[in-house]
Formats: C-alpha cells, structure tokens, sequence
C-alpha cells in the first residue's frame, strides 16, 4: 500500500528514544523527510545518525518544548532543511512520578501540563502558517489510554491526556477545512526504554526474573489488556504513520486506541 508520504517533511518531537524514534523510523522507511527534536542533544543524534543510515534524509534538532522560542527555533530549522512541514507529531511528553493527588504540589501539576500539553500548543502553533499556506497538513498528538481510562495515581498525567485528547478534537474541527487533519493515538503499556528500566529494577528488588516483573506487573495494574503483552513502540509508529498518510485522509479528530484492548468502554 503506497501511503503517499514520499516527499513530505514530518517533525517529531520528543524522538530520540522510545515510541518517538520508532515514529521518525517508520516515516523515513516510507520516503518522507523527517526532522527529530529532543532536549538531550547527545542521544538525539545518535538516533538521528541511526536512521540516516538507512538513507533516509534526517535533521536533528535539540530544543526544549517547554520554551516557546526554542519550539519556534525548532520549527524555523526544519523549514529552513526541507522548505516547509507537511506533519507534526506531538509526542514529547512525561509521567512526572507514580504519585496520588495527595502527593502532588502545584508545581508538579504545572510541570506535567507545561510538557505534555501546552509543548503541543506551542509546536502546532509554530507549524500551523505552513500548513494552511500549502492547505495539507497532519498533526498527531500522542495521548495515553490513561486519558480515557485513569488510575487512582498520577492524576496530573492522566488530565494531560485528556486534556491532549479533548484539544486534538478541538483544533480538528479548528483546521478541517485548511486541509489540516488532526488525530491522537492512545497507546496503553508500551515496552519504551523507560517501562523496560522500571521493570528490570522491579525484578531485582524482589529476585525474580524480568518476564516474571513484566506479567505481574500486567496482572496488577493492566489487567484488561486483553492480549496479555506489552506493546511495542513499533506498533504505536505504525499507527501515526498512517494516519498522517492518504489513506487516512477522511479521519480527523479520531482517537485511535493502540492498547491490546485494555480500555473497556466502547
């Protein structure tokens, strides 16, 4: 299936690892020209090395998402490399701790919100001028099953989530008619470098193995994930990729749920 991403300029934030450098992989396999922001300049461009040599074209463009001036510096440069930007990727984001409400000051609520929602403000804000001038545009907001479905912890997040889900629907119906599709994928318990770290320390806390850390920690706090596994970040990329492409070009304000089935409401 040609999915007409050949070309087009793709900026994804938040890529140096994880579910973002799956995403900025699967859109340089399909041709696309791809730019890739994180904070951390070193293991970004180890990333971005990483996929270059699959012969794709790729920028590497450290910037902190919480500042606005570096988001719109970020955005200068990749427009500058490829001549405009075709699809945004809001996935920078973070858990900010496993803490209750109790737990949680003012600070930390505005920290999480700072990163995980107003840094897709700001890059959609950045991006939006070229793509209502070229009128195409996909902009896809990475949210969590937690925005659907929270746990009793870590509520700061779980509002973000929602918070990402409730405004993706907003600017859909904002920029439908520039030509401008915007969606969120919902991933669930993804095995990211950082759920693999927990894991690993999980098990040797208690001296079990890590497959024993993993299908206990299933049990306990995803136990309607209905495939009874982690998902792969690889999934979660195939998911994006499509809906920034052709094919999915009469989805807009769509929350497409990669959780193995863990969200029990329809």
């Amino acid at each position: 299936m040609d999915l007409g991403l050949k070309g087009k300029t793709a900026l994804i934030t938040g890529a140096s690892k994880g579910i973002g450098k799956a995403v900025a992989a699967a859109f340089a396999a399909e041709g696309a020209r791809v730019a890739m922001n994180a904070r951390t300049e070193g293991e970004l461009r180890q990333a971005a090395d990483e996929i270059r040599r699959t012969g794709a074209e790729v920028l590497a463009v450290a910037a902190d998402v919480t500042d606005p001036a570096q988001v719109q510096r970020m955005t200068d440069e990749t427009a500058g490399r490829f001549g405009t930007i075709h699809i945004l990727v809001n996935n920078a984001g973070g858990i900010g701790g496993f803490s209750s409400f109790e737990e949680l000051g003012e600070e930390e609520w505005r920290s999480i919100l700072d990163l995980n929602l107003f840094s897709a403000v700001r890059a959609t804000r950045a991006v939006l001028p070229y793509m209502r001038r070229q009128h195409w545009g996909r902009i896809i907001n990475m949210a969590s099953e937690s925005g659907i479905q929270p746990d009793a912890m870590m509520p700061h997040y779980n509002a973000s989530k929602a918070a990402m889900i409730n405004l993706t629907k907003s600017l859909s119906k904002a920029y439908g008619r520039d030509g401008i599709l915007v969606n969120t994928v919902s991933p669930a318990f993804i095995m990211t470098p950082l759920v693999e770290k927990m894991l690993e320390a999980q098990a040797q806390s208690k001296n079990i193995s890590r497959e024993q850390a993993e299908a206990e920690f299933l049990a306990e706090n995803r136990p309607h994930i209905e495939l009874r596994r982690a998902g792969r970040s690889e999934e979660v990329a195939a998911a994006v990729v499509f809906l920034a492409s052709e094919q999915a070009s009469f989805i807009t304000g769509a929350n497409l749920r990669v959780d193995g089935g863990s969200v029990a409401s329809v």
